[in-house]
């Protein structure tokens, strides 16, 4: 099928697969997802053809955010398994073609690390200041008034310190003090570990929270009128406890850290907030700093409109010395993208469109698991949650629960085949009509749809690194090329809810649903090869 080669790093324009190690499957029955779970299954991943599998955190944990508080960089984490597991995972993740991509979460720690412990025992310690500790105002208040994604204020007092500690997540997760060099040289080691052990990259976890300005501005409220706010957090500009200028040089130094394992091991961050796009572009502005950024512009919003995917989109102008994108549509902290986007009645439909658009964009693709399956969002009860979040909100949002229920392999066992004991979330009754064993035979089932384009991801040039052109069509219509020298690839979707009158495309069709000589259906793709 392959057109015309075209020589690029292995990670510019691949498929990324991201694994929940919780949800995945479970190899010793025990409710809860492990690495050898993983290990079993990697054959079902290699068969969509991506090019990677990112895992979420596997690390030692007390679990309070389930794994995004690590207590140790270098240890698994026993619910997963151990360092042997990993390696095992990594071996076969490798003999099937897969690169293995792992989180770092460089921002914070959990307070049950030892760092921590031993930087709260005294002002005066070797670690008194590998975390960001603060004087109480005269009344004894936090010093200043940053707020935490979370809960409340980014400060909790530590009676063996007589200090306030930041944290811009849970009170569990003390902020690093990124600043100090002696914390970044032993950030630093902890990335040399895992890429002698193997790795291929690392996912860098809300990187722009690792700086904060030392002066502990005040940050500004919000007073845009219109703007939701369901957290404390969203009523103010986060300007002074992330996002911080100096943050390039520690972005710099940890390429540099990466790259003297070779170049093909590759760095991705993730970047959110109201300056992302700024940030997503300096950390991969030029060949010294990061490989591409995974931003929220389609995590976060509620409605698919092709105004929305060609403003998103148009943002990256393939200009000199700028980085490249990374999309996803679903992923571990964002409700399913079906269930977002689209709408029961129609739900395969809407999940080859989405699939068919997330493989024609420019940039790096996330898939999450089970998206191939097109999954939706799973309803939790209240006594089942097991997100912090969630259950701090309830009833105004279910969290992040909903997306993390656990795959389904198959429609004959207990709990889809995930485990034969009670899984630590439920797997829904619908989910398991969509198991893995249920479409793998059809061919006209979402998950060989997946399979098919990825493959013309895969093995069409333009579509994987080809420039972004946009057709100007009259909305629902979203129409676009992907353009690499003389092949042209016209992506035409009908995001509406009427037929919808197209030129004929003319070309080789590519893949199509819902697609007559000149118009669509409502979901409707085109996807072809112009002559």
């Amino acid at each position: 099928m392959a057109l015309k080669s075209h020589p690029a790093p292995w990670w510019r324009g691949a498929v990324i697969y991201q694994i929940y190690p919780r949800s995945f499957a479970d190899s010793n029955n025990d409710g809860v997802g492990d690495l050898a779970g993983i290990t079993a299954r990697l054959e079902h991943v290699a068969s969509l053809g991506v090019d990677a599998i990112w895992l979420s955190p596997f690390f030692a944990s007390p679990m309070k955010d389930f794994g995004y508080d690590v207590s140790d960089y270098r240890a698994v984490d026993p619910i997963f398994g151990t360092l042997e597991d990993f390696d095992a995972l990594l071996n076969r993740a490798h003999s099937l073609g897969l690169k293995v991509i792992i989180d770092q979460v460089y921002a914070h720690t959990s307070d049950h690390h030892a760092w921590f412990r031993e930087s709260r025992a005294a002002r005066d310690g070797a670690k008194s200041d590998w975390y960001v500790w603060a004087d109480p105002k005269d009344d004894g208040t936090p010093p200043n008034n940053w707020l935490s994604v979370f809960y409340g204020p980014c400060w909790s007092w530590d009676g063996r310190r007589g200090q306030y500690y930041l944290h811009n997540f849970l009170p569990s997760q003390p902020n690093l003090n990124g600043h100090n060099p002696a914390v970044q040289e032993a950030l630093f080691d902890t990335a040399r570990f895992w890429l002698a052990r193997g790795v291929d990259g690392f996912r860098l976890d809300a990187i722009n929270f690792a700086m904060h300005d030392p002066l502990l501005t005040d940050n500004p409220p919000v007073t845009k009128a219109g703007r939701v706010r369901r957290r404390p957090f969203d009523f103010q500009h986060h300007f002074h406890n992330q996002s911080q200028p100096e943050l390039i040089g520690f972005i710099e130094k940890l390429a540099r850290v990466v790259r003297d394992f070779g170049e093909e091991r590759f760095t991705v961050a993730e970047v959110g907030g109201e300056q992302a796009l700024k940030e997503m572009k300096l950390f991969t502005a030029g060949n010294d700093r990061l490989h591409t950024s995974y931003g929220f512009d389609f995590l976060s919003a509620e409605t698919p409109t092709p105004a929305l995917i060609l403003k998103t989109l148009g943002k990256w102008r393939h200009e000199k010395g700028e980085g490249w994108p990374s999309w996803a549509f679903s992923n571990h902290d964002a409700p399913r993208v079906v269930s977002r986007w689209g709408d029961r009645l129609r739900q395969d439909d809407w999940a080859r469109l989405l699939l068919a658009l997330l493989m024609s964009l420019r940039g790096n693709v996330f898939l999450y698991q089970g998206e191939e399956l097109g999954l939706s969002q799973a309803q939790i009860p209240l006594e089942r949650l097991r997100d912090p979040e969630a259950i701090a909100n309830w009833p105004l949002t279910q969290g992040r629960d909903g997306a993390r229920t656990p795959m389904p392999w198959n429609n004959w066992q207990p709990h889809g085949g995930f485990s034969t004991a009670e899984p630590w979330l439920p797997v829904p009754e619908e989910h398991i009509e969509r198991a893995v064993s249920l479409q793998n035979a059809d061919p006209d089932s979402v998950l060989s749809t997946a399979r098919h384009l990825v493959a013309l991801r895969r093995d069409i040039p333009a579509l994987r690194h080809g420039d972004f052109i946009p057709l100007g069509l009259k909305a629902p219509l979203l129409g676009f090329e992907r353009v690499l020298g003389k092949e042209r690839v016209r992506c035409l979707f009908n995001l509406g809810a009427v037929p919808a009158r197209i030129a004929p495309t003319g070309g080789r069709i590519l893949f199509a649903r819902g697609a007559g000589q000149d118009r669509l259906e409502p979901l409707g793709v085109c996807l072809s090869v112009l002559s």
